[in-house]
């Protein structure tokens, strides 16, 4: 799921970080899901079992709040309104919920894989 990613090598370089933050806020706030009040993680698709796996390993809390989130979001596209500025999605709300959960399932089964290949030898 998760490919190789220049988020980090960016965020070490004050001088490229100042330069493409104000980018990425700006192409975030163009895509237009935070003005149905949607986070980025509720953009990942959900037929991957990875996914699958992941939307049950997430707190009852956040799961309710994603439902409401996409069910708000779909709502509002049907009638084509955007939600009023109070209800929209803040950058500051806007954090990863479901991505880490990913990136762990995604290193258990490279774990998993690991071990049920290891091989023992006798000498």
């Amino acid at each position: 799921m998760s490919g190789p990613s220049l988020a980090p090598y960016i965020l070490k370089r004050p001088w490229l970080r100042n330069w493409m933050v104000p980018f990425a806020n700006w192409y975030a706030n163009a895509s237009g899901y935070r003005r149905l009040g949607l986070k980025a993680d509720d953009l990942i698709p959900e037929e991957n079992d990875t996914v699958q796996l992941a939307l049950k390993r997430l707190p009852p809390k956040e799961a309710y709040d994603r439902v409401f989130r996409l069910r708000r979001a779909f709502q509002a596209s049907l009638a084509h309104q955007l939600l009023p500025p109070g209800e929209q999605t803040k950058p500051e709300d806007d954090r990863p919920y479901l991505s880490p959960i990913i990136e762990e399932i995604e290193a258990e089964n490279k774990e998993r894989a690991d071990l049920d290949s290891l091989v023992v030898s006798k000498k």
